[in-house]
């Protein structure tokens, strides 16, 4: 047994891997996976049980077990065997990189590396579970066939400490503080070790390995119920992000962008959310609790946006910044898988949200000046044209809208509404209703104040110039090179 009893070292663990999961040279070194979310194609992949000892070798030590079992040195086989292969098997891991952490290790880990230990010890598991302990069951199995031996009882002493070391990972990041970047992590060690149940079920069969049995589903358990608690963390935390950070030109949030990348990602995971779902709640439609959490979060951030557009101090920067928010989030949402999640009904009911906040801002920003196009409510003192108003009145009413439009432009060709498509309507609504109110009131006091000594005083933009200068706005100009 001490002759052949010889830990396995990495190499020859990766070549009986599926080529998927075999690490690429810079990968070696930490032993990961060289894919992203490898569980996507391994339904079908391949694993070959390594040789943990020479085939030519296991009937001689069969034989040699049945002649000490029958001399009656029971004891002596049973600790021999027990002894060699559980210190081959707890090298090996090592050798591969397994390590013993606590939950206080875990926790002082910065993020980095612990993403990269959590990577690790998901392509760990499936090498320990499909590779190492399926190929010390197998052996066991042949050492011992016809022998009258307890091999379950061996079998579960030998694998004890070399399971609860894997396992111990497994339970310090579940029991770790809980924090949004975690779930996916949390998502992807659930997913390998709902993958394993099956094989894990079938090499500790028996009642001596029942201990073993229980670990694993224990541990799947803790870490679906702290991927569902993150679940509720984040929910919860976009509702109430009090993030001061304002964005001066109402383009989309920092909160809005990272929220909607963060449920694109959740439905990279749709198959394993509903087996999470159905792990505490197996009565409801694991697809309509999905949509529901979803349903939630968009509206937690909804809420948030609604907090945050209050900050500012300018109402038609307010509608703005709604509208540019709520555009992403309804273009993002059709053009991800939430589409079919969160249904035609949220996208109409947002796009109307869009085009309400739209239609507010075009009604805040360009009323008052609006109001110095129309004949309404000029003075009808003093010099009187034929339409009723003063000649004074209408150099007024020209030299305001001047100014008004100057500082129109000033301020909103600061702001952003990023989407093209977007901000060519906006503008094309502004000017739908400029222009013609412009073109008329020249058309009709024009005439008043060309006589003057000084014309280009009054009448300083033709409606062209008015029509090209609304092609600047919402393009952040000025803040653009500071701020991108």
């Amino acid at each position: 047994m001490s002759t052949y009893s010889k830990p396995i070292e990495p190499d020859r663990l990766f070549d009986c891997l599926p080529k998927s999961l075999r690490p690429t040279k810079g990968d070696h070194e930490d032993g990961g996976s060289n894919s992203d979310h490898p569980s996507k194609g391994l339904e079908t992949a391949v694993y070959r049980t390594p040789t943990l000892i020479p085939p030519r070798i296991l009937p001689l030590m069969n034989d040699i077990a049945q002649q000490l079992v029958q001399a009656g040195n029971q004891q002596t086989c049973y600790k021999i065997y027990r002894d060699s292969r559980a210190s081959a098997l707890e090298v090996s891991l090592r050798k591969l990189g397994v390590e013993k952490l606590t939950k206080d290790d875990v926790q002082k880990m910065q993020w980095e590396a612990l993403e990269a230990k959590i990577g690790n010890w998901i392509h760990f598991m499936r090498i320990a579970v499909k590779l190492l302990l399926a190929g010390e069951r197998k052996i066991c199995d042949q050492i011992f066939d016809g022998v009258n031996f307890n091999r379950g009882h061996c079998f579960a002493e030998l694998t004890a400490n070399s399971i609860i070391t894997l396992f111990s990972f497994g339970d310090a990041v579940a029991k770790s503080k809980r924090s949004p970047e975690k779930l996916f992590v949390l998502l992807d060690m659930y997913e390998v070790m709902r993958e394993l149940q099956p094989e894990i079920e079938e090499i500790f069969e028996g009642k001596p390995c029942t201990e073993m049995r229980e670990a694993a589903a224990s541990l799947t358990k803790r870490l679906a119920q702290t991927a569902q608690e993150t679940f509720a963390d984040f929910e919860e935390a976009v509702e109430k992000d009090a993030s001061k950070t304002i964005v001066q030109d109402g383009t989309v949030h920092p909160l809005t962008s990272y929220v909607i990348n963060y449920v694109k990602f959740l439905f990279d995971y749709q198959s394993t959310l509903k087996l999470l779902f159905q792990e505490f709640d197996s009565g409801t439609e694991a697809e309509s609790q999905l949509a529901a959490v979803t349903t939630r979060i968009m509206q937690a951030l909804q809420n948030n946006l609604d907090g945050k557009s209050k900050q500012y101090k300018d109402p038609a920067l307010t509608h703005l910044f709604l509208m540019n928010n709520i555009h992403y989030m309804v273009r993002s949402v059709r053009r991800s898988e939430a589409k079919d999640i969160l249904g035609d009904d949220w996208i109409q009911r947002h796009r109307r949200i869009v085009q309400q906040n739209a239609n507010q801002y075009k009604r805040v920003a360009w009323a008052k000046i609006l109001q110095t196009l129309s004949v309404q409510g000029a003075g009808s003192s003093g010099d009187l044209t034929s339409s009723g108003v003063s000649r004074a009145t209408i150099k007024e009413r020209f030299k305001s809208f001047n100014t008004q439009f100057e500082e129109l432009h000033a301020k909103q060709s600061q702001w952003i509404v990023p989407d093209q498509e977007l901000r060519e309507s906006l503008r094309l609504a502004v000017a739908e209703v400029l222009l013609p109110a412009y073109r008329s009131f020249i058309k009709r006091f024009g005439n008043l104040v060309e006589n003057n000594k000084n014309p280009q005083k009054y009448v300083r933009y033709s409606p062209e110039a008015v029509d090209q200068l609304l092609g600047q706005f919402f393009e952040g100009q000025q803040w653009a090179e500071q701020k991108r």
